[in-house]
Formats: C-alpha cells, structure tokens, sequence
C-alpha cells in the first residue's frame, strides 16, 4: 500500500495520519498545536493544511494533515498556492489578538509562531488590533508567569498538564475572542494544584508561558564589587546545555559551562553534584536509620516539583518524605555557612546563584525554611534558558570557549554517584551504593545497579543489602502522573516498597522544564543526556558518594556524621500541607448553579463541565 506527497511514492503505516507520514518522509508540514507523544491530532491551530485528491474525487480538497488519514492512493500536495494562501491567512487570525511586542517577548528570537508565520509567507497582519491582545497576566507562581496575550489557544499546556503529568491545573476557559488558558475553579496559578513542574512551559510554542527572568538581579550581583558570587549548576546542565548553542544532545561541555561562568565574572564556580553527594549521606543514613526503627516506605526528596504535589495533592504522605533537603539547598546552606567559615568571607556578601535545568527549583528557592534571619540560602535561580540568554546578552559563545576546571575551595569534587541524580533511577543508585557500604563495610560488587535503569515511568526493582537489612524493594517513578497509583497504594496500605524515588518530569532532570523549549513531550534528547551521564560515572575517580574525599573533610571538620545535629540544622527541611479544599467548594458552587435551569444549561456547555461533574459526584 502506498501514497504520494508531492510527487513521492510512500508506503504507508496502519492508522498513520497525513502529518505522521510526512514527518516520516521527510516533507515539513507546519503546525503549532501537535504535541508529539500527547496528542498527534489535535487539529485546534489549523495550521497543517495540505491539498489532497483521492480515487474518485474530481476536485482536491484542503485538509488538516494532523487528523486526517492517510490513505491507499492519495495524493498529498504540501505547498500548492492555495495551501499557501490558506495557511497565511490562518496565522493571520491566529496573530489578530496576540500581543505583538515581540522585541520584549522572553521567546523572542525562539518563537514557534514567528517560525510559521516566516514559513508561510507572511509579511503584514491586517486585522491585528491591540487592544484585543491586552488579556490576562497572572505572574502569582513563583517560578512563571502566564500572560494571555500570547496565547494562541494551541491547548498544548493543558493536554501536558492533564495527560502527561496528571495534575490537571490547566483548563480552557472563555469563550470567542476571550477564550485562553485558565486555572481550574477560577484560581491564581499560585495558589492553584499547580506544583510549577514547568513542562507547560517547555511546550508552550510562544511567550504565553514563560519563565520569571532573573538575569538582571545575577548581573547587578556580578558587577557589584562588595558581592562575592558563588555559581552552582546542577548534573544535567552538563550534559544538556551545549544544545542551546548547536551542539549535539548530550554532548558533555561541563567545562565550557565553567569557562562561561568565569567570563561573566564570578568569583567561585562549584558544581551542585558536590552537594549530590552530601545528600545521598544524609538520606541514605536516614533510610537504614528508619529500617532499624522498623519504619518503611520513604520517598525520595530531590525534585521540588514532588514536593510540591506531595504537599498539594496528598498532605497525608508528607510523614513519609526524607527530611533531606535537596542539592540545591544543600549546597546553598553550606555555602553560607561552611565555605565563608574557611575562606575567611564575611558570609552577608556571599550570594549564591544557581543554574538548573527546572523551574520548580526557583519556587524552592524561596520557601520560609530555606531562610535564615530572612536571608536565602539560595538567592537566585536561572533556568538553562536564562543562562543561555545571558550569556548571549554578554557576547560570550559558549562553543568557541576552552574548556577549564572547577575551584576547588573545601566544595569541590565530586562522585560518579553524584553526577547520575539527573536521570530517573540515578537518586536510587546513588543511595544503593552508599547503603550497601554503610551496611556491610564493603563495596556494593558489579556497582552499575543496572536494575534501577530503565525509562518505564513507574518501575520497581528488589536489591539485597546484605547484613540485617537484607533484600529492598524499590520504586522508581518518572513524570506524574503514575505517582498518584504509587502513593495511593501507600496510604492505603497496600505497597510494599521500602523506598520510593519520584522524579516530576519524564526522564528526571535531563528533561526538566527549563531546559530547551520542544514539541516532543518526552525528548529523544533525554535519552542521549541520560547515557552521558553514565559515561560520566564510568570516568568518574570516586563513583560513591562516601568516597569523595572533599565530603569526608566537610564531615570531619564541620558536620561530624551524617544526620548529626549539625546536619540536621544545615541538611534536613520539613513539609507543609497545602492542600486546596476545593471540591466542597465547587459542590456548594454547583448546587447553587443547578437552582437555576438557565444557569445550569450554560455550565453544561462549558468546557469543563465533565470533569466537575466526575470530581464532585
């Protein structure tokens, strides 16, 4: 069976679409509203027009490639004039009320929509009006800001939020022109069941999601003499940042990370993996310690977009969460304490700036408990796509700089265990390998636990750790939305898994919500990063985190053992409930409503009217 675009005889695939067999003949068919491995045929942007004639048919008809399929004998015409003119006119209407001051825009110069409308042909708008494009701006998350005067209407971050990640904050809400993205029952993105995982981010093709800028306060910080900077950045920017400057997926430009942050002009370039490496000592230790009290089933806490759902969506698991802070905060902690102690810094002028590939970890950043007399541990936070415009906005080419090492001020170093947390499973490794020394005295044999690695978004694996603890059984989760299975077992008792990492984004860190903007809800490109990061652990000098030697010093000089008071002071956090009491609120709204015919037959044509119905009922 076969099928011809533009002239080109193709075989065809069952239930395969016009779009699908394009992209895999190599003939480009705009679109701004697919979401690759979501929903392939969405069909809301309009955009994929093609002209087809079929057996039988005397006229060629225009169609949307996303929805409709291909079939025995069509013949696919991609860029006839008539295409053309239609799809012109599509992004015209698209671009009648969105905000235009592109110049400003935090996509500008990576835009989706200004790509198409430069592939269409497009040369003016002719009923753009302004005030059309002055709509909602909701920058109440900590970590984003949605502004709908960018919204194209695309539905992508919704199909993320619901289908990819399970949280369901994101709805669509209004009607006609004043139709956008909203918040589910009415709520502010901060104060809503969002846990700023970022992923509708990292989709979103225009402005309309974007991350909270935070360049200008790192600049004034590097240019203000009386500031000492301390740069960290975090397992996965090495291995996913070179993408941001044409380098291929995974390429490892650890060094040149380095060098950039140096040609900024910052005092002190460390690497969070250092304080990877902190963690596994405390959490580890925490777990056998938990194991000897008779006490099971704890979850990992490294992702703050986890922690964010875990106090949202399901306070009543908080009692089970380590109480080691993650990496980041680690790092921030001992930073401000431990490092100025031992170079003689006045801590007051010590500002610490991250770089990461997640926006959840700028929420962090900012909680209560993360503050000591009103100060941060960690001041900033920058997404792998602010670095990248930052190092543009300074004129620094990352692929033209050499290479250069870490300093090394009583932080430095770090274990091959350290440089897997970024991938799913890597948190877990990590652990194994410590537990097992802590346990027996000896090294872990064969220490690749290749059991833990795999990309199932939920998975499980039993390891003996010999001595009194015997064989473990472990979970792994990826992405949210097989969390909520795992976490219901474990309240209602019914899992019998000893400890449980969770990552929030598909493939863990490698696919963070801030690294580079894609229509591929699970990057090809994580995987090419995972294997990297191994390689990095293959190298590595010290692949357990008790054996790098610069953390052994931190706990003999300054710590004294994992999980000491000390520790727990700097190391430990606590958890807060969160959790929106929503429903009864709705259902009081929706019995009032349903008093009234005339109201309840206009609730029933909204869009969310299903999904209340199946929450409240």
């Amino acid at each position: 069976m076969h099928a011809f675009i533009n002239s080109d005889k193709i075989d065809l695939k069952e239930n395969e679409t016009i779009l699908e067999a394009a992209r895999r003949s190599g003939h480009y068919i705009p679109t701004l509203c697919e979401l690759a491995d979501i929903d392939h045929t969405p069909g809301t942007c309009r955009v994929c027009l093609v002209e087809i004639r079929c057996e039988g048919q005397e006229e060629p008809r225009i169609v949307t490639a996303c929805n409709t399929p291909i079939l025995e004998g069509m013949e696919i015409l991609t860029r006839t004039r008539r295409v053309r003119e239609m799809q012109r006119l599509q992004v015209e209407l698209l671009l009648a009320d969105h905000d235009q001051e592109c110049a400003t825009c935090i996509r500008h110069g990576s835009c989706e929509v200004q790509d198409v409308a430069q592939f269409v042909g497009l040369q003016h708008s002719r009923y753009y009006d302004p005030a059309n494009a002055k709509r909602e701006v909701d920058s109440t998350a900590p970590g984003f800001a949605r502004d709908m005067g960018k919204c194209i209407r695309c539905y992508r971050c919704v199909k993320i939020c619901r289908e990819g990640q399970g949280v369901d904050a994101l709805v669509m809400a209004g009607r006609g022109k004043n139709a956008g993205v909203g918040v589910r029952t009415g709520l502010t993105q901060g104060s809503s069941e969002c846990v700023s995982c970022g992923q509708c981010v990292l989709v979103c093709p225009t402005g309309a999601l974007g991350e909270k800028d935070e360049t200008e306060t790192v600049v004034d910080y590097l240019y203000d003499p009386d500031v000492v900077t301390v740069f960290q950045f975090a397992p996965a920017i090495r291995v996913g940042f070179g993408e941001e400057f044409g380098l291929p997926a995974g390429t490892n430009v650890e060094g040149q990370v380095i060098s950039a942050i140096r040609a900024l002009g910052a005092d002190i370039v460390l690497d969070t993996n250092f304080a990877a490496d902190i963690v596994i000592m405390e959490e580890g230790t925490e777990l056998l310690k938990a194991y000897g009290e008779g006490k099971r089933q704890l979850f990992t806490s490294c992702c703050p977009a986890w922690i964010n759902f875990a106090e949202k969506h399901y306070p009543e698991i908080l009692p089970h969460l380590s109480s080691t802070r993650s990496p980041q905060q680690c790092f921030g902690s001992i930073a401000k304490t431990y490092l100025p102690e031992k170079m003689d810094i006045d801590p007051a002028k010590v500002r610490v700036v991250s770089i990461m590939p997640c926006i959840a970890k700028k929420d962090e950043a900012g909680r209560a408990m993360y503050k000591k007399d009103g100060v941060r541990d960690v001041d900033v936070v920058l997404t792998i796509r602010e670095f990248a415009r930052l190092l543009r906005r300074e004129g620094i080419d990352l692929k033209s700089l050499e290479p250069s090492t870490f300093d090394n001020p009583y932080m430095g170093g770090y274990s091959g265990a350290g440089a897997i947390f970024a991938t799913t499973g890597g948190v877990m490794e990590a652990a194994v390998r410590t537990m097992y020394y802590a346990v027996n005295g000896e090294e872990l044999e064969g220490i690749e636990v290749t059991a833990l690695r795999g990309f199932e978004g939920v998975r499980s694996a039993v390891v003996d750790l010999g001595g009194d603890i015997g064989e473990v059984k472990l979970a792994l989760c990826h992405g949210l939305k097989g969390v909520r299975a795992v976490v219901e077992d474990v309240l209602a008792g019914r899992s019998d898994f000893d400890f449980i990492e969770v990552m929030a984004c598909p493939g863990g860190c490698v696919d963070g919500g801030g690294h580079l903007r894609s229509k591929k809800a699970y990057l090809p490109h994580a995987l090419k990063r995972r294997e990297t990061l191994y390689e990095i652990d293959k190298q590595s000098n010290y692949r357990q985190s008790h054996n790098n030697p610069m953390v052994q010093k931190l706990y003999d000089d300054y710590l004294g053992r994992p999980y000491s008071e000390k520790s727990h002071e700097l190391l430990h956090t606590h958890y807060i409930a969160r959790q929106q009491r929503l429903k009864q609120t709705i259902r009081d709204i929706w019995n009032d409503i349903t008093m009234s015919t005339l109201v309840h037959s206009e609730f029933d044509n909204m869009n969310e009217t299903a999904s209340c119905k199946a929450d409240i009922l």
